[in-house]
């Protein structure tokens, strides 16, 4: 049997690990996972996704009769993963702040509870993509195709349950389940972006949405649309700003084609249409028509309906 001197990479291992727990002020104490599992999570994502629609994403040999049975145990043991996960990112956020282990558990146990009451809303927003998708596309021959088929519902089953743990403060957890979503359909939606009803990305890979993102009602996207930041705004100490409003606002019944970047906070007026492979840092106007073509004929600072 081949000697790899495993024991020298063990050591050679723990002191990475040292020298990086030191240089993050970590403690060095024995002690728990301080961080949510993406194991588990991924766990929770397929409960939960199985609890929305039983017939279609849950076990194959279940039946009608016994859909609130399973949905009930399914949910039951989902959320109570999820209780799990969120103690551990909760308690590692608070690792500085001292603050009581009751107050935490508390909070918890309440940001899974609204989580929870949060569902049913939630699959009656997500019964609104899947109609857009069957409805906006061609190729679609039902309903239940678009569910089980399409990237582009699969990214928002799991950015609207992203999404609500994002606005219970429990960021990490929505990242992973984006996150989950991004490796398997190349749609990277950030958890903090605000996405109405009937909301439909055809074909999908390549999309990129970020973090202060607002899009209205009945918006369709094609591949590779970019939502984007135009600039990164730092501090006095030169480090980047959290939070402030940096992606565009599109508003309802904007059609998105492939290719297109629009960066900065500029915003997409209602029922504009927006061509292939341009390039937007400006406003545009409602129900404009924006092309490469008319791009190139605007003045200069603005966007030129066709």
């Amino acid at each position: 049997m081949a000697n790899f001197e495993v024991g020298e990479i063990v050591r050679a291992l723990r002191g990475a690990r040292e020298e990086w727990r030191d240089l993050q002020k970590r403690s060095r104490e024995p002690g728990e996972r301080e961080f949510p599992s993406r194991d588990a999570v991924e766990r929770v994502v397929e409960g939960l996704k199985g609890a929305l629609f039983p017939m279609r994403l849950g076990p194959t040999n279940l039946r009608h009769e016994s859909e609130d049975f399973y949905v009930g145990h399914t949910l039951d043991a989902a959320l109570q993963e999820l209780l799990g996960q969120a103690r551990l990112e909760l308690n590692f956020n608070a690792r500085h702040a001292a603050r009581p282990a009751q107050e935490i558990e508390v909070q918890a146990i309440e940001a899974v509870r609204r989580f929870a009451n949060a569902l049913p809303e939630l699959r009656r927003l997500l019964d609104t993509d899947v109609l857009a998708a069957y409805q906006g596309d061609p190729a679609a021959r039902s309903v239940d195709e678009v569910l089980l088929c399409y990237p582009g519902v699969l990214a928002m089953i799991h950015h609207r349950l992203a999404h609500v743990l994002y606005g219970l403060e429990l960021p990490l957890l929505a990242r992973i389940v984006a996150e989950l979503s991004h490796a398997q359909t190349g749609i990277d939606i950030h958890p903090g972006a605000k996405i109405g009803a009937s909301f439909f990305i055809d074909h999908g890979t390549g999309v990129v949405i970020g973090e202060t993102a607002v899009i209205g009602n009945h918006v369709r996207l094609y591949q590779a649309v970019t939502l984007g930041a135009k600039r990164f705004p730092t501090d006095s100490e030169g480090q980047l700003k959290k939070g402030l409003p940096r992606h565009p606002v599109v508003e309802d019944d904007v059609v998105i084609y492939a290719g297109a970047t629009i960066l900065g906070r500029v915003t997409l007026g209602r029922g504009a249409t927006i061509g292939g492979n341009v390039w937007i840092t400006d406003d545009v106007a409602p129900g404009a028509s924006v092309t490469q073509a008319s791009l190139q004929k605007a003045p200069r600072g603005g966007a030129a309906p066709d």
